[in-house]
């Protein structure tokens, strides 16, 4: 049997891994309050069905088609059908606008778009009917449209029973596809603010596979299958690769949840052996379960301080403890942790956090109760798996890692971490300029500032870019949103917030001549001050974020604003001598009237 170091491409690891699973269980679905799977066999009929269709509806290879959906079986299925039919997957956020659509639609000419749902296709199909080049829809579910337009619509269930794929053959042209052919686009924001996509071709994922594999067989014991409990959305390249790829190389089962609120729920259901999760779920589980147990006070409490104080202790100690530390890590070992590590499905190996930094007090708290959460670093850029902490190499919570197998880390003359090896992408989709400026000589510049410990751990310091990263990993282009409310004639100037954060806040400077006609209108005075201060003042500037806030994505949306004291100038160092502003120097006067905003 090949393996990720040796497969040509991810279409063939899929057929091989089915071949030898067979009638095994692959994607597994909640219906009707019964989890409810797909074999490997018959998923792998499916994909082959899916190539046939799209080579019939006229389908070329290299050609892109968008894929808008949310977590499913039939993401995976879909995903799979297009590569095997030599066309390259565009994934899209099912938070996009119909702007967003457009955009993503146009930049990546896309020949067609698979869609879920109704719902979802409410604001795809608009975008299809302005695109240029998008002929073809298939829906999962019954689109339920009155009647077709520029684009022929295909219902999923009658496509590919129309067109039974052969196994056999998709699986031989298939093999034809090289690790250096281009898999997927995955549209990121740049500091423009215009989302690029990204090219991601097939090796680049097949590494990260590789080094997240070499993790599991030495760090872990082996579980026949691992189980995944997928729930971020597999538009995102961290789940795309580590939650999709890495159980299709592992030979395993992905469950997808039902919903967020659900995910606690389907943990204790259906027993995962390794999650890929963000901080922020962390840090609502860790509310929660200090919550819950506060509230039953007694023994539950007392056992909760110990295993706290006793974690610390040992993770100072380089996780070690001493001989009269034991018998109560022991009493703790049979209690708290046990109780944690059911309500954690009973089998879970690790919890690989991503996508945004991880508080390391909130990775120690976990690994105070037995929970092994094991923080990484990656870019969309890099497939996206830089680096990774394991077991064996002593966990830091400060720390994101060693870098993954096959991946080359330096330190450049300012600090900046730069990435080289097969998991580096091919650049941005047509857009010369911006990958000329990320790829030097093979080498990808991360945008991230950092240094490699004396363990070979990379430790992230700063940031050199100003995309903001929520605390669900999502990339939010800050520019793109102030561009937008300056716009507003009631906005002179503007600062978007929410780094680590679960949305975004701002910080405004009402424009000093809108400002003197309200005053006037609503008999106020026209100190500025006085203005701020004002609720129904502060309730017309926030009148204008929410008419902006109408043609922004979930994760852009400003939800919450203060006013400035005064304009950001050059004068008071908030803006350069080319008008830009310093965003440093203005978290450091307003940081706390801006973190007040998510009290």
């Amino acid at each position: 049997m090949n393996t990720a170091a040796t497969w040509p491409n991810l279409v063939t690891m899929f057929f091989d891994q089915a071949e030898r699973r067979g009638d095994a269980p692959f994607l597994w679905r909640k219906t009707e309050g019964q989890w409810r799977s797909t074999s490997w066999r018959e998923a792998a009929a499916q994909v082959a069905s899916l190539a046939a269709s799209l080579k019939a509806l006229g389908i070329l290879p290299g050609d892109r088609v968008v894929l808008v959906s949310e977590n499913r079986p039939e993401w995976c299925i879909a995903d799979l059908g297009i590569m095997a039919a030599g066309a390259i997957t565009v994934p899209t956020y099912v938070t996009n606008t119909e702007r967003d659509h457009v955009h993503i639609l146009e930049n990546s000419g896309a020949r067609a778009a698979i869609v879920s749902t109704a719902k979802l296709a409410k604001t795809l199909l608009p975008a299809v009917y302005r695109s240029n080049s998008c002929t073809t829809v298939i829906g999962i579910e019954p689109l339920r449209i009155g009647q077709s337009s520029s684009a022929q619509l295909h219902d999923w269930p009658k496509l590919l029973a129309a067109n039974p794929g052969d196994v056999a053959a998709t699986r031989a042209a298939a093999a034809r596809i090289k690790r250096s052919d281009l898999a997927c686009l995955i549209y990121t924001s740049g500091t423009g603010g215009a989302p690029r996509g990204v090219k991601q071709h097939h090796g680049a994922i097949l590494l990260n596979c590789e080094g997240c594999l070499d993790i599991i067989e030495n760090d872990f014991t082996k579980d026949e299958p691992e189980t995944f409990l997928s729930f971020l959305p597999t538009s995102h390249a961290y789940e795309h690769s580590a939650g999709q790829y890495l159980p299709i190389a592992l030979g395993g089962e992905i469950y997808y949840a039902e919903s967020l609120e659900k995910l606690a729920a389907n943990i204790e259901e259906t027993h995962p052996t390794i999650m890929v999760v963000v901080p922020r779920l962390f840090e609502v589980l860790r509310q929660r379960m200090a919550k819950t147990i506060e509230k039953q006070g007694g023994l539950a409490a007392k056992l909760l301080d110990q295993a706290l104080r006793l974690g610390r202790k040992k993770y100072d100690n380089g996780h070690r403890l001493a001989l009269w530390d034991r018998p109560l890590d022991l009493l703790l070992e049979r209690t708290i942790r046990r109780k944690v590590a059911t309500r954690f499905g009973g089998r879970l190996k690790a919890m690989v956090a991503g996508g945004a930094p991880l508080n390391p007090e909130v990775g120690i708290f976990f690994y105070s109760l037995g929970v092994t959460l094991l923080q990484g670093y990656g870019q969309t850029e890099s497939g996206p798996v830089i680096s990774c902490n394991r077991p064996s190499a002593n966990i830091k919570m400060h720390s994101v890692g060693r870098p993954l197998k096959g991946v080359e880390v330096r330190i450049a003359d300012d600090g900046e971490i730069c990435v080289r090896g097969e998991l580096v992408m091919h650049g941005y989709w047509q857009n010369d300029e911006e990958s000329a400026r990320v790829l030097k000589d093979g080498w990808l510049h991360t945008g991230d500032i950092g240094h490699i410990d004396e363990d070979g751990h990379i430790v992230i310091t700063d940031r050199k870019k100003d995309i903001i990263v929520n605390d669900k990993g999502d990339n939010v282009a800050p520019q793109r949103v102030e561009g937008m409310l300056t716009l507003q004639p009631e906005i002179l100037q503007a600062m978007v917030h929410g780094d680590r954060r679960p949305h975004l806040v701002g910080l405004v400077v009402p424009d000093p001549e809108w400002a003197g006609e309200w005053a006037a209108a609503n008999g106020r005075d026209a100190d500025m001050a006085a203005l701020c201060a004002d609720p129904a003042f502060h309730r017309a500037v926030m009148a204008a974020v929410d008419r902006v806030n109408t043609q922004l994505s979930v994760i852009e949306k400003v939800r919450r604003i203060t006013l400035a004291d005064a304009a950001f100038s050059v004068e008071n160092e908030m803006m350069t001598p080319s008008l830009k502003i310093r965003r440093h120097v203005i978290r450091q006067a307003y940081g706390a009237k801006l973190d007040a905003l998510y009290g």
